[in-house]
C-alpha cells in the first residue's frame, strides 16, 4: 500500500539547489530543460508543510526551502507584485496565486519561518487583483504589469481559490479576515455547485466568458488540456463535492444545500464516470451527454474520488462511502501505484498501461498526499487544520 513516508521521500527529490522544487520525471529526476513552475513549487511547499505538522523528519527544512523560493526567488515579481506562472512565463494567473496562498497558509499553520509573511503578501494580491466582488468569484489571468485582464473565466482556478481561502482562514490571526475568507469560499461554492452544477443536473461547466456565461464548446479541439479540458471534468466534480463539506465544517449555521449538493454531485460523478467506456476507472472527461471524451485515467481524478468518499463517510456516517473509498483505493493500488518511486503513475490508458497524453512523469505529490491524509480524519476547513 502507498504510504506517506514513501511518497515524501520521492517528492523530496524535486528539491532544486537554486531554490524551489522542480517537475519530477518518472525516474525521480527533474528534467534540466524544464522551467521552474510556481504551481509545482507552491504545491510541494504545501505538502512538506503538512508533513512538518505531522513531525516528519526533514519536512520543516523542505517547507522553509519552498517558502524562501516563493518569497525571494525569481518567481516573485518584486517590481509589479504577485508571482509569475513560471521562470519562462510572466503571466499572473489565479490558479497559481491560489496555490501560493495555500502554501503560505500551510506554512503558517506549521510554524515555518517566513510562512506568515508569504501568506500576507499572497492574500493581498488575491484580494486586490483576482477577487471579482460582484460575481463572488475570481478572475483568471493578468499580464505581468496588471494592465491587461484576459477575458476567460474558469472554474478550476476558483475551485483551488476556495481551498486556499479556507486554508488561509484557518491560519490568519485576524477574526474579521477569517470570516471574510470563509464567506468568499461559501459564495464561490454556492455559485458553482448550488448554481451551475445543480442547474445542469450535476454536469458542471468549467469555462466562461468575462460575463460568466458558460462556453460549453471551449477547447473542443484540445480536449486533453491538463488545466482547461473540454466537457465535464469528473475529478473536479469530486473535488467540489469535498470542498462543499469543508465549507460546511466552518461556516456558522451551514445551509442544508452544502451537504445535499455534495451528495448529489458526488453521486453523479461516480455513477456517470466509473467505467463509462467499459473499462474500470474514471475517464478524464465526459461530454454533455455523459459519453467519454478523453478516456485516459489520471491519478489525480481517482485520488479526488477517494478523498471525497472518505470525507463523505466522515460527515454522513454512511457505510457506502467508506466502501467506495476502499474499492477505489484498491483499484489505485493495483493500477497506478509505482513501487519503484513510492508515488503513482500520473496517467494510464483505459486498459491500464502507462500513458503520456496529458501528463508525463510523476511531479504531483499534492493529490495523493491529501488523499492519504484525509482518510479517517475529522473534517475541518483545511487539511492543515485537520492535522492540527
Amino acid at each position: 500500500m502507498t504510504d506517506l513516508d514513501g511518497l515524501l521521500r520521492f517528492a523530496a527529490r524535486s528539491r532544486l539547489a537554486d531554490g524551489g522544487f522542480g517537475y519530477l520525471g518518472a525516474d525521480g529526476r527533474v528534467p534540466p530543460d524544464r522551467p521552474v513552475e510556481t504551481w509545482i513549487v507552491a504545491r510541494m511547499t504545501h505538502v512538506f508543510g503538512l508533513a512538518a505538522l505531522l513531525g516528519r523528519p526533514g519536512a520543516d527544512a523542505l517547507a522553509r526551502h519552498g517558502v524562501a523560493a516563493l518569497t525571494d526567488g525569481p518567481l516573485h515579481d518584486r517590481a509589479h507584485g504577485g508571482w509569475s506562472a513560471a521562470t519562462d512565463d510572466d503571466t499572473k494567473t489565479a490558479y497559481v496565486h491560489a496555490f501560493v496562498v495555500l502554501a503560505g497558509a500551510t506554512a503558517t499553520a506549521a510554524g515555518i519561518d517566513g510562512g506568515r509573511v508569504l501568506l500576507g503578501d499572497a492574500l493581498d494580491v488575491w484580494r486586490t487583483r483576482f477577487c471579482d466582488d460582484d460575481a463572488g468569484l475570481a478572475v483568471e489571468e493578468w499580464d505581468r504589469a496588471w494592465t491587461r485582464l484576459d477575458g476567460y473565466r474558469g472554474v478550476n482556478a476558483n475551485m483551488h481559490g476556495v481551498e486556499a481561502m479556507l486554508a488561509a482562514a484557518d491560519a490568519v490571526d485576524d477574526a474579521a479576515t477569517a470570516e471574510w475568507l470563509r464567506d468568499r469560499a461559501r459564495r464561490a461554492t454556492e455559485r458553482v455547485v448550488h448554481g451551475w452544477a445543480r442547474e445542469r443536473d450535476w454536469r458542471l461547466p468549467e469555462h466562461f466568458t468575462h460575463r460568466w456565461e458558460p462556453v460549453l464548446d471551449y477547447n473542443r479541439e484540445r480536449p486533453a488540456d491538463p488545466f482547461r479540458p473540454y466537457g465535464v471534468t469528473v475529478g473536479h466534480q469530486f473535488e467540489w463535492a469535498r470542498l462543499a463539506l469543508h465549507v460546511r465544517a466552518v461556516v456558522d449555521d451551514p445551509p442544508a444545500w452544502l451537504l445535499d449538493d455534495a451528495v448529489d454531485l458526488f453521486d453523479a460523478a461516480a455513477a456517470r464516470g466509473w467505467a463509462a467506456d467499459g473499462h474500470d476507472g474514471f475517464p478524464y472527461t465526459l461530454d454533455w451527454d455523459d459519453r467519454p471524451v478523453v478516456g485516459a485515467r489520471l491519478h489525480w481524478v481517482l485520488c479526488e474520488a477517494v478523498a471525497a468518499a472518505s470525507v463523505l463517510a466522515q460527515v454522513t456516517g454512511e457505510p457506502r462511502y467508506r466502501e467506495l473509498a476502499r474499492r477505489w483505493r484498491e483499484h489505485g493500488e493495483r493500477r497506478f501505484a509505482d513501487p519503484t518511486t513510492g508515488s503513482w503513475h500520473h496517467e494510464l490508458t483505459p486498459a491500464g498501461q502507462v500513458a503520456t497524453g496529458t501528463w508525463t512523469g510523476q511531479p504531483d505529490a499534492y493529490h495523493l498526499a491529501q488523499m492519504l491524509l484525509l482518510d479517517g480524519r475529522p473534517v475541518r476547513g483545511s487539511v492543515a487544520a485537520t492535522l492540527r
